[in-house]
This record gives structure tokens, sequence and C-alpha cells, in this order.
């Protein structure tokens, strides 16, 4: 036998809380890997606005041009990089050459805008691919901690929507940021270029502005955090009502849901309306500093024009637009300011799933297992849901859900598992098939201990049928073989005649093509479980764990289940998990839990004489009613 890993087990803390510094430094990295595509695009936006710039300084030259027109005593235009027109063409021919210059250059800003946007679209998908892909695969590698720890409504949440905010980082905030800062720096070079003194006094509120922005997004990112929180919520809200539909409407509880899901819309939406109403004080108000710029510019630069020290086009009102360029560029700061809190708390609730351990893996050089023989053995296992689930069964989670249980199952045999509810018996089967590991003691397949093996390898030696069943939305067939998708039609039927499935399946519309609606609505809860059995039996595993497979059937199927299933348990291990009498009589030994430990064991006739825990509860079944009174000395 080989040696057990250490036995004691130290759960990891949840998801840890990532720092404002931490979120942005990850976040540049998600970007680095994207850096070729947001080079472009941000090539892209300088080239607009070397033309903004152009086609400003256009208008400025016409405006000139048309006053020396008629002023010829008045200053001469300024044509840009030194040249000068032919003196021969006439005020018409150079207001039309400006003219023309002008239309050349909004064409030109026409086409890459366009091309601009196609660029930016096509980076803003390839991450939202890339991160929903990382996101989704880090799902398919995690516990069932996790997945209980969670929130169904809270994981689509994130796969869905806090991508989305992840990538408004790349293409909402660092590549806008950057383009405001080139962008303010251009317009800041040439406006100290016409007149340095004129610049300073009609920027002298920039400060101010950073500071805002500053002070803005540390006050509303624990509300956008809240935000996020909420919105969780009503999704949930929203999913287990229709889930649960049946129920609703059974009980008559229409309006109490319609209540109950508006309260939950309006506290997001108070949530919503807290954020909005600090936006909206924070925009006029940045809005206002901007406008001060205005008023200094019309003072002093009009007072420079008219001491001819300003050119009217190419002066005042090129620095006119470009202070209204500024107050843009503000306003595209302020919504920074708020995309990148959105993003921020996106990116922590995304980064949570990337960074959350895999607590379940197979280690390092683990030890293969093609076809194991089916030996399973407990050595004194002790499992807990402390760190493993917040919702565990037990009230507390640190109470031990089995203790110190034992078993030794020889390949072949038979098991059926007994109990209340809450004794441990679906724990019991997940330790086997390793969806958990076991707090202290070993769980061993063949000898060696599952934490060793590779986990691939156990799971495809497993055949499990859960207590409720699920199905996906497709196919009878893909269902069926959903463990081996390459499986032939013939192995399918094989199967699902096996579980007693053929017959109902033969008589469905498309038969193995039928659809099946979501979570098998479309049929009933025996086919839903026969589907279940065939999919587990297809894999023809060495080891088969049944949850409590015939709960949900009636009694003549239930008996063409069982049958089916004694005809596949012959050569593979088998736990059963039943309260049926009917169904443990065909096992050859049954271990009674209660509260976690084993407290009877032995045959169908073994426990009848002792009369204990499994006595009562075939005499409750009315089973063998004079065997049930018998009592041993």
């Amino acid at each position: 036998m080989t040696a057990p890993v250490p036995t004691e087990k130290t759960t990891p803390a949840p998801g840890r809380a990532v720092s404002y510094f931490e979120l942005n430094r990850r976040m540049l990295q998600l970007a680095w890997q994207f850096r070729a595509d947001c080079v472009r695009v941000l090539v892209l936006n300088l080239i607009l606005v070397a033309l903004n710039l152009s086609g400003l300084g256009l208008a400025g030259l016409g405006i000139d041009v048309l006053r020396h027109a008629f002023d010829a005593d008045g200053p001469s235009p300024r044509w840009p990089l030194g040249w000068n027109p032919p003196t021969a063409w006439s005020s018409l021919a150079l207001v039309a050459f400006v003219a023309a210059l002008i239309l050349l250059v909004a064409i030109l800003q026409a086409t890459l805008k366009f091309v601009t946007a196609v660029a930016g679209a096509a980076l803003s998908q390839r991450i939202v691919i890339k991160l929903r892909t990382e996101v989704y695969d880090k799902l398919q590698r995690l516990s069932f901690h996790f997945f209980d720890s969670n929130d169904s409504s809270s994981i689509i949440n994130r796969v869905a929507g806090d991508v989305q905010a992840v990538r408004g980082f790349v293409d909402g905030v660092l590549l806008k940021i950057l383009t405001v800062m080139l962008s303010l720096g251009v317009y800041l070079a040439y406006m100290l270029s016409v007149h340095a003194t004129l610049a300073c006094a009609c920027l002298i509120t920039s400060p101010l502005l950073w500071i805002g922005a500053v002070v803005f997004s540390r006050t509303v990112r624990p509300l956008y955090k809240r935000s996020s929180e909420l919105n969780d919520k009503l999704i949930l809200r929203l999913s287990e009502n229709v889930q649960g539909i049946q129920v609703v409407k059974g009980f008559a509880r229409e309006d109490d849901e319609i209540t109950r899901f508006q309260d939950a819309n309006r506290e997001l939406k108070d949530q919503k309306y807290n954020i909005f109403w600090r936006l909206s004080v924070y925009q006029p108000s940045m809005g206002f500093l901007t406008q001060i710029n205005q008023l200094v510019l019309i003072g002093y630069g009009g007072a420079l024009v008219i001491q001819g020290q300003l050119p009217l086009g190419a002066g005042l009102f090129v620095f006119a637009n470009l202070i209204h360029e500024f107050a843009n560029q503000v306003g595209t700061i302020i919504n920074i300011a708020n995309s990148v809190q959105a993003s921020l708390t996106g990116a922590e609730r995304i980064f949570n799933v990337l960074d959350a351990e895999v607590e379940i893996d197979s280690p390092a050089g683990a030890i293969r297992l093609p076809r194991a023989h089916g030996r399973i053995t407990l050595d004194h296992v002790r499992f807990s849901y402390a760190g493993h689930s917040p919702v565990a069964p037990a009230n507390d989670p640190a109470e031990p859900v089995l203790q110190d249980v034992s078993m030794e199952i020889q390949p072949g045999e038979v098991i059926g598992l007994v109990g209340a509810t809450g004794a441990g018996k679906t724990t019991l089967l997940n330790l086997i098939a390793r969806f958990y590991d076991v707090t202290a003691g070993a769980v061993l397949v063949d000898g060696v201990d599952v934490r060793q093996l590779d986990l691939q390898d156990l799971r495809r030696n497993i055949g499990v049928v859960f207590q409720e069943s699920f199905l996906f939305s497709n196919t009878v067939a893909a269902n069926i073989a959903f463990g081996e998708p390459g499986a032939d039609l013939q192995r399918v039927e094989n199967a699902a005649r096996l579980a007693a499935a053929h017959e109902f399946v033969a008589d469905l519309p498309e038969g193995y093509d039928s659809l099946i609606g979501e979570h098998g609505s479309n049929l009933s809860g025996g086919q839903r479980q026969r589907l279940a059995i065939a999919r587990a039996l297809l894999l023809d595993p060495p080891i088969l764990l049944l949850d409590d497979a015939t709960a949900a059937v009636d009694a003549e199927t239930e008996y063409e289940i069982q049958q089916a299933i004694a005809t596949a348990q012959q050569g593979r291990t088998t736990l059963l998990v039943s309260n049926r009498i009917s169904a443990l009589k065909r096992t050859d030994r049954i271990y009674v839990l209660s509260d976690g430990s084993i407290v009877e064991s032995g045959s169908h006739e073994e426990l009848m004489r002792l009369d204990g825990e499994y006595a009562k509860l075939a005499r409750i079944q009315f089973v063998e009613p004079s065997t049930a009174t018998t009592t041993t000395p």
C-alpha cells in the first residue's frame, strides 16, 4: 500500500482583497499583452489630434485672410511652416485654397475616425474573449469549495459583466488617459508657441481639475463595489424565481415575489443614484473651473488682439477652440475617473476568480490509473466543511460531517449506504471521487491515496449519478455521451438500455436526436434520472457511485432500473446510497451512518437480526415484518 500523504489539511483563506496599486499593476499587465494593438489605436488617436489641430489652425488662418482682405492695413496672415502664397493670388483664391485644405483635413479625419473605431472595437473584443476564456477555464478547474462559497448569479455576472468592466480599463481608461495626456501636451505646446503668457493664464485652474479627479475616484470606488454586490443580488433573485417558478405559483406567491424583486431593484437604483448624484455634482464643478479659463481668454486675449500682439484667427480663435478642447478633455477625465472605479471593481472580482487556488488538482508526479481494479479503502476518514463551504449541511461548518470512518471494499462488491439526512452519505461519495479532500485520514483506490493519483484518471474510472440529475440543453445522445463525446450511437443505445431509458427515448419525436430543454424541463424526473444513469454507464467505469439514483422514479421504473443496475454492477465496484430496503437487499454489505459515523454494518439479513437502526427503517417500509421483529440475544 502506498503511504498516504499528510492527513491534516489546511484550507486557504477565501479570495483576498486586492490593493488599489495591485489592481492597477495587474490591469497594466493585461494591457501589455495587447501592446501592439494598443499602440496602433493610440497612434491613430494621436493622428486624429494632429488633424484636429490642423483644422483649427487652418480655420484661424482663413479668418486672418478674410480680415486682411477687408483691412489691408491690418496684420498679415501667418502662413504655417514659413510658406507664403504667390503674390498674384487674389483674396478669393486664398480663401478658396484654405477652404480646400480644410475640406481635405475633414475627409482625412472622417476616414481615420472610422479606422480608429474599427481598431478599437477589435481590441475590445480580443480582450473580452481572452478574459472570458481564462475565467471560464479557471472555473472548470476550481473545486466545489469555490462554487459553494459563491452564488451562481455572482459567478455568471463575473463572466458576463465584470469582464466588460475590465475590458473598459484598457480602451476606456488606459488608452483614453494616454490620448488625453498627449492631446493636452500637443495643445499646450501649440498655445505656448503662439503666446506663452496667455497659455499659462488660461490654464491656471488645471491643477484643481486633477485634484478633483483624484478625490472623486477615491470617493466613489466603494460605492461601485457595493453596486456590483447589489447587482449580483438582483440577478440571484431573478434566477431563483425563474428556476423555482413552479413553487412560486404553487404557493400563489407571485405578488410577494414581485415585491421582493422590486425591493432589490429599488436598492440597486438607490445605490446607482448615490453614485450619479456625486457624479452630477462633480461634473458641473469641474466644468465651472474650465469656464473660468474662457473668461481669462476673452479678457486678456481680447486685449492682446486689440494691441496687435495676438492674431484674431490663428491666435484668439484657435485659443478659444483649444480652451474648448481642454474643457472636453476635462470631461473625458471625469468620465475616466468614473470608468476607472467601475473597472477596478470588476477587476477585483475577476482576479479573485483567476487567483483562486485550485485546491483539488493532480500532484506533481501523479500516479497514473489507466483502469482501476476497484478496491476502495477508507482509512479513519474525518471530514468537515470548515474552510470548504459557508453553506455546509451542518449548522456548524467546523463540526465533522464524517468522523473516523473506515471501510475496506473489494473489487466488484456492491455496498449500500443508508442513514438519515445529513448523516454523511453523499459526502462520503464526494470524497471517493475527490470532489473534496479529507480533513484527516485517507481515501485509497487500489491501495493508492486518491490525492496521489492523476485526477483525470481517477474520475474517468468512476461513474457518478448524483442525487439531483442535471441534463444539458442538447440532444439525448449528446447527454448520454457527455463523458465520451466520440461514442457511437450503438454504445449510447446500449447504455440507455442498461438504464431502462431506451424505450422512452425511442418514443420521443426525434429519438436520440431529440433536444432536451433547459435542465431537462421537457422530461419527467424519472426520465432525467435514467438518462443520468445511462451517462454514467456509457463510460463502463470500474467504480460506480449512485447517490439515491432511484429516488425520483415510480415503483415500476425503480424495479426496471434496479434490474438494469444489477446487470451493470457485474464486474464493477458499486456504492449505492439509498433508504429503500428493496434496493439495499441486493447489496453485498450495508453500512448504516448516523451523525457522520458508522453505527452498523453487515448484510441485509445480519442487520435485520441485529434489530437496530436498519431494522427500524425496514419496519417503517413494511419489509419482511416477521423478520424485522426478530431480536438478537
